[in-house]
């Protein structure tokens, strides 16, 4: 009854939706990466809002001899109307903010081991040889004064030196607000009570489950 090709706004999506003539009961859509924005921005926008399974949507729709953007869109709408489908569980915006924190964390600690493995194996080819466990924070003291003698690996390494330093120094950053915004909750630092459990750990399971009564349950 009415077809528009919009952009992926609340803003833009929710002005349309008044301008339909007849009263929306509810609004759906496929699970994606844009699943939280359209989500709560709808929501907010005072519409019934379902966010459907993508796989189960995905078996609906491939059974359609022409697949488009436009088919897919009629498609949604109905399984939307018949209620074939099973609504997914949204994240909380302060959940999916420490995810995006781990995440953060990870991605730069990890850069930082491809920074130092690089240069180990640039070393290498001039016959020197780190020792196999050096830490973080002393990586850079050793490998400077090793090549600060050859014009060379200086030209060559020390931007992956500076590079990585940078990446370490944002990454230590981080990391502190992990430990600081696990010891400022109080599902954390219950779970932080049962052994082999750290601030990483406890932050990944309450940003996985988001579920304040589960929680309280389980901590129990």
């Amino acid at each position: 009854m009415l077809e528009r090709e919009l952009a992926c706004e609340v803003s833009d999506i929710s002005d349309w939706l008044r301008k339909f003539l007849h009263p929306i009961e509810r609004v759906g859509f496929e699970a994606g990466t844009m699943s939280q924005h359209l989500f709560f921005g709808l929501q907010a926008e005072g519409f019934d809002v379902v966010c459907m399974e993508a796989r189960q949507v995905n078996a609906a729709l491939s059974a359609m001899r022409n697949k488009t953007d436009k088919n897919d869109a009629r498609g949604i709408a109905q399984i939307l109307r018949t209620g074939w489908f099973s609504p997914v569980h949204m994240k909380s915006r302060e959940a999916h903010g420490l995810r995006a924190l781990l995440s953060s964390r990870k991605a730069l600690l990890n850069k930082t081991i491809d920074l130092a493995n690089e240069v180990r194996g640039l070393l290498k080819i001039f016959g020197l040889r780190l020792p196999k466990t050096v830490s973080h924070g002393s990586f850079d003291d050793i490998v400077r004064p090793m090549i600060q003698m050859d014009d060379v690996l200086i030209h060559a390494l020390v931007p992956l030196l500076d590079a990585r330093v940078a990446l370490y120094q944002h990454y230590l950053e981080l990391d502190r607000r992990v430990k600081r915004a696990a010891s400022h909750d109080e599902v954390c630092m219950r779970l932080m009570t049962v052994p082999g459990v750290g601030p990483i750990a406890a932050l990944r399971f309450k940003a996985a489950v988001d579920d304040p009564l589960r929680f309280k349950r389980e901590c129990a």
